[in-house]
């Protein structure tokens, strides 16, 4: 059993307790998740079964695209409503305005400081290590894009936004920074990622209705790929690792490897072209007890 389960994660459960969870529905410890979400945050989770765990980083899973909602005036020492509130400070009597007026310098390739409260390491422990002991650190920026910031609706003090943005980047920074811009401060009281690349939430199972009958051949998450259909000599020297020619042209790209019977053998690479022929050397073999 391997493949990709795309899951609509609840609130109030972190992305490891819904591995946790999966491992017992489906009778196996092999599981992993591309993309963390906070426990507050729902949506789309996408998980790896199997073999497939090693296939995580071929899969299209950028853009990345969030609903989000946030509640102006005050500050949380996690800039979401599962933090304390760390400052109040008056919402200007024009706060659409200043919303419309600040998102444009959110926009494109920017530095984000990632919250305090985060799983990032630092000298190999988290940040919110720090955090909990009331650590002062440095803080590294890291470099994101974001595609788009969109302002839907206003209602007092709480204004909705679609946001499309690059792997990486923190929705609950991104609301924080932009409180600070307006002056007035803010933080995330409802997020919801509904896309990651070519996978979208309407496609996602509820967790408590997941089943192994929801799983995804591998080869259905890597059509965004160039693909290799290999003879049966070509199949067995691939799984004894060694290099195959295949007709295909030059392309930086990874190539799906795929088996006489229409299965996932691998990935590889081009490492040599002449002419119309590519040499393909495998990155990532599944054993040959699984089937997809």
């Amino acid at each position: 059993m391997f493949g990709i389960l795309l899951v609509d994660k609840p609130q109030g459960i972190t992305s490891h307790g819904v591995i946790s969870r999966l491992r017992k529905i489906l009778n196996t410890r092999r599981i992993g998740h591309a993309g963390t979400l906070d426990p507050l945050a729902t949506g789309l989770l996408v998980i790896a079964v199997g073999p497939a765990t090693r296939f995580l980083q071929y899969l299209a899973l950028e853009p990345k695209i969030y609903e989000a909602t946030v509640r102006f005036g005050e500050s949380t020492n996690t800039y979401d409503a599962e933090g304390e509130i760390s400052q109040t400070r008056p919402v200007p009597h024009d706060l659409e305005s200043q919303i419309q007026k600040n998102i444009p310098q959110f926009l494109g390739k920017i530095a984000q400081y990632p919250p305090i409260f985060s799983a990032i390491k630092h000298q190999g422990q988290p940040l919110y290590e720090y955090a909990r002991k009331g650590q002062d650190i440095t803080i590294k920026p890291r470099h994101i894009f974001i595609e788009e910031f969109r302002f839907n609706s206003f209602d007092q003090q709480e204004a909705s936004f679609s946001i499309t943005c690059s792997g990486g980047t923190y929705i609950r920074s991104l609301a924080h920074d932009l409180g600070e811009a307006i002056g007035c401060g803010g933080h995330i009281t409802q997020l919801r990622r509904v896309g990651a690349g070519e996978f979208h939430v309407d496609q996602s199972i509820p967790l408590d209705q997941v089943t192994a009958f929801n799983i995804i051949p591998l080869k259905n998450a890597l059509t965004h790929l160039p693909c290799a259909h290999l003879s049966a000599l070509q199949t067995i020297d691939i799984r004894h690792g060694r290099t195959v020619d295949y007709p295909i042209a030059e392309t930086p790209q990874p190539v799906v490897l795929i088996t006489p019977d229409g299965n996932v053998l691998g990935i590889a690479r081009v490492v040599k072209t002449d002419g119309d022929t590519s040499t393909l050397q495998p990155d990532c073999v599944i054993p040959a007890e699984f089937n997809s």
